[in-house]
């Protein structure tokens, strides 16, 4: 029988301590979520909407998305804007998401297991911490042009 130690484990019994990194052990969990009534314009394809401002050292633990029917054969992406408005990654959470959807964790759709505990910077394939906030957004890649609720809650650790 043996006996693995994770790196967090690890890093507590060694002599002297290493610390861990907060949004991975002990870390304080932080929530962005709301709800946004999308206008008949609001669905087009293209069209982005910026949920929260979140900050680039963020771990995102989850990710809930759901929405009402918005016409057509509506889907969307799931990624991150810059706080500019620029795109960093317009799906590297989710990618075709269906409309009328009841809340479901899309934090790793496309996100694969190894970016548990990485930086959202890190997760929207920048080069380097840009400090600061960005965007989880989404960005809608087939038109659905009706008019609908859009809600989201974000579970995520930075300290």
């Amino acid at each position: 029988m043996t006996t693995r130690n994770t790196d967090l484990v690890a890093n507590t019994l060694a002599s002297p301590q290493v610390l861990n990194d907060a949004a991975e052990l002990h870390g304080v969990l932080r929530v962005a979520a709301g709800t946004a009534e999308l206008l008949a314009g609001d669905s087009t394809d293209n069209d982005i909407v910026l949920l929260a401002p979140i900050s680039s050292k963020a771990s995102i633990s989850t990710l809930l998305v759901g929405s009402d029917t918005l016409g057509g054969s509506c889907t969307f992406n799931v990624g991150v804007h810059n706080y500019d408005g620029t795109v960093a990654d317009e799906d590297c959470f989710a990618t075709a998401v269906a409309d009328a959807a009841a809340m479901t964790d899309v934090r790793y759709e496309v996100a694969t297991i190894n970016t548990t505990g990485q930086k959202l910077w890190e997760i929207a394939g920048l080069s380097s911490d840009p400090g600061g906030m960005l965007y989880v957004s989404i960005t809608f890649n087939a038109t659905g042009g009706t008019a609908g609720t859009l809600s989201w809650n974000i579970n995520y650790a930075v300290n």
